[in-house]
C-alpha cells in the first residue's frame, strides 16, 4: 500500500500544470487553470508563438504568448534560449527593476521555451475580444456602513 502511495505522489509531481492569464486589447483579463491533457499544447512552444484559442475554451481566434514564470517566480525572458535558468548581466526588460542609467547588474532569469517547471503563462488574444462574463447576481452587496 505504500509503494502505491508513492508512485501515486510521484505520478501527481510529474503532470503539468499551468494557470494561464489571457489578456484583449481592451485592457481586460481572464484566469484559467490548465492541467494534463489540456496543458500538453503549450510544451515546447516559445514566447512569441501563436495557438489556437480554443485551448482554452475561447472559440475563434488565436492567443499569443507573451510570457510567464516558473514556480519560484523566476521570470522568462525572451532574448534567452532554451528552457534552463541562467544568471544574466541585465540593464533593462523584463526580470529587472528600474536602476541609475548604466548600471548592471546579475539576475536569474528563466529561457523563452514553455517546460513543465512553468507556472504562469501570460497570453494575449489575438484579433479577437475576450467574451462577457455574467456577473453572480446571487451574492449580497457589500454594506459599507459600520456598526
Amino acid at each position: 500500500m505504500q509503494r502505491l502511495n508513492n508512485a501515486l505522489q510521484l505520478l501527481y509531481g510529474l503532470l503539468t500544470q499551468f494557470k494561464v492569464i489571457i489578456s484583449d486589447s481592451k485592457g481586460r483579463s481572464q484566469t484559467q487553470e490548465l492541467k494534463d491533457v489540456a496543458a500538453q499544447p503549450f510544451l515546447g512552444s516559445k514566447i512569441g508563438d501563436s495557438i489556437d484559442s480554443s485551448t482554452v475554451g475561447i472559440t475563434g481566434g488565436k492567443i499569443r504568448i507573451t510570457g510567464g514564470s516558473d514556480k519560484s517566480g523566476t521570470p522568462m525572458r525572451p532574448d534567452i534560449h532554451g528552457g534552463v535558468k541562467k544568471y544574466v548581466l541585465l540593464s533593462k526588460g523584463v526580470g529587472m527593476r528600474d536602476i541609475k542609467e548604466g548600471n548592471r547588474i546579475r539576475k536569474l532569469v528563466r529561457g523563452n521555451l514553455i517546460t513543465e517547471e512553468i507556472y504562469q503563462l501570460n497570453c494575449m488574444l489575438i484579433d479577437n475580444n475576450l467574451p462577457d462574463i455574467s456577473i453572480n447576481q446571487d451574492k449580497p452587496a457589500k454594506d459599507d456602513t459600520k456598526q
